[in-house]
């Protein structure tokens, strides 16, 4: 194996989620080495063959929570034995809390947008939407470029995962009968709100992280809106070749049914919710979580109200005699909306995180971090960063940049913010809006569908690179 290959594959299969890594190795007390252990070699090995399951969902129809959660527990299993014989033994159980902490607050933040969306979505917010877009007459084409356009100025105000839920939802919507219009359409969300994330500090956590250590400016985030444009116009233009021709088909559809009662303010809460995540994140310094929560009883509290409400609504006006409607107007039951969550998604997303957040405890994060600027270099390791981000996850790339804090320019600074927020778009799995959108859509939009395609969206990738380095130099 040449030299370099051990180093890169760690950091490849390491980076994910690195705050909870990084925190159960700052927080704890003597950690031991366990790299060039048999335990961590096979706790290696334990988390790629997991991967390869999840990657093969779509084959081998097993959920790809079931792998990951196996996997994280094996794994720390393996450290606990290895600590037995320790001193420090008792920093196992430290270095657990602290990533199922990192894992809590994500819970929370996914749990509560899914649980707004499927309000909305049982409102008949999007089929409203979907009946407005087909009025107009508009074709797929015309509604790819919407949504992805959408997506795109969307994101820099929201999050790119947010918005990638809400879009994904309108366009599953529209589209329901057009398999290939959906799987291209998400494809095209992906990249278009993981780009219009990269350009402002409250379009995606590695972006807010990128400020908040006084890396770059607020102001000069925007001198990557450039850059993001040509990283999302440039695939979106080419797979638009491939849509389906013509319009959604109406057929004998009745466009005038009207939102559910409720709905309207279920979308107003929903982004005031938004805008208290923000705020209480900038202003407070309140995790983005607790805002999202505190949010979450703006939908409570309204539920409370429209369940009052039912008492003289008995059925939905638009089922037919004896049937048992589906969404009834008044019978809200903000319960149902919560368990109707991707609850896959949640549990994988609870999977990677302890699981890679044991292997970072093992030690091999210092390990591949030590390989990247330390060797190959700052630009070519920026580059790198986004190509490892289709592969993990952003967030736990731009942690471990941030945490080594090499010395650069503010130019350097700005390209990786740029590539560890569009370098997720790579691969479906990638980025946290990928993965979520793997659930939402699923039978649409697969890791194998998103992959045909990104031979072009590396073409959209390199190509912002450079319109960057052209332009902020």
């Amino acid at each position: 194996m040449k030299s370099w290959a051990l180093p890169t594959f760690v950091f490849i299969i390491t980076l994910i989620f690195p705050v909870s890594v990084l925190a159960s190795q700052s927080s704890v007390g003597s950690i031991i080495d366990l790299t060039h252990s048999y335990f961590g070699y096979i706790a290696l090995v334990i988390f790629v063959v997991a991967y390869i399951f999840v990657i093969l969902e779509e084959q081998i129809h097993l959920r790809k929570s079931k792998p990951v959660l196996l996997a994280a527990g094996l794994i720390w299993v393996l450290i606990a034995i290895a600590y037995q014989n320790s001193a420090d033994k008792f920093v196992v159980e430290e270095a657990i809390r602290h990533n199922f902490l990192e894992y809590a607050e994500l819970f929370f933040f996914l749990l509560v947008a899914m649980t707004y969306i499927n309000a909305m979505l049982e409102r008949g917010v999007f089929d409203a939407l979907r009946n407005y877009l087909v009025a107009k007459g508009l074709s797929y084409k015309a509604l790819f470029w919407l949504t992805g356009i959408l997506a795109f100025f969307i994101s820099p105000i929201a999050d790119n995962l947010t918005t990638a839920l809400v879009m994904c939802a309108v366009l599953m919507a529209v589209g329901k009968d057009q398999p290939t219009f959906i799987g291209l359409g998400c494809i095209n969300i992906v990249v278009s709100a993981n780009a219009g994330g990269a350009f402002s500090p409250f379009g995606d956590i590695t972006t807010l992280m990128v400020w908040q250590k006084g890396m770059v400016e607020f102001g000069e985030f925007f001198s990557l809106f450039l850059p993001s444009v040509v990283n999302f116009v440039v695939p979106a233009f080419v797979m638009s070749f491939a849509l389906p021709s013509g319009k959604p088909d109406v057929g004998n559809e009745d466009l005038t049914v009207s939102v559910r009662p409720g709905g309207i303010p279920i979308v107003f809460l929903f982004l005031l919710t938004i805008v208290t995540a923000v705020s209480f994140h900038s202003f407070l310094h309140i995790p983005p979580v607790f805002g999202m929560m505190f949010g979450f009883s703006y939908l409570k509290i309204y539920s409370y109200f429209l369940k009052l409400q039912s008492q003289n609504w008995e059925q939905d006006p638009d089922a037919s005699p004896g049937s048992t409607p589906h969404g009834s107007y008044g019978k809200f039951d903000i319960f149902n909306k919560i368990a109707q969550a991707e609850w896959d998604t949640l549990f994988f997303f609870y999977g990677v995180i302890l699981a890679v957040g044991g292997l970072g405890f093992m030690g091999y994060l210092g390990l591949a971090s030590a390989f990247m600027y330390g060797e190959l270099g700052v630009l070519p390791a920026n580059v790198l960063v986004g190509i490892l981000s289709a592969i993990v996850d952003n967030i736990p790339v731009m942690f471990a940049v941030l945490t080594m804090n090499p010395d650069m320019n503010t130019s350097q600074w700005l390209l990786v913010t740029l590539t560890a927020g569009v370098g997720g778009s790579l691969l479906s799995i990638g980025s946290a809006a990928g993965v979520a959108l793997m659930g939402q859509a699923r039978g649409y939009y697969t890791f194998f569908g998103h992959l045909k395609w990104t031979p072009v969206i590396a073409l959209g990738y390199f190509l912002s690179i450079g319109v960057h380095l052209l332009i902020n130099g």
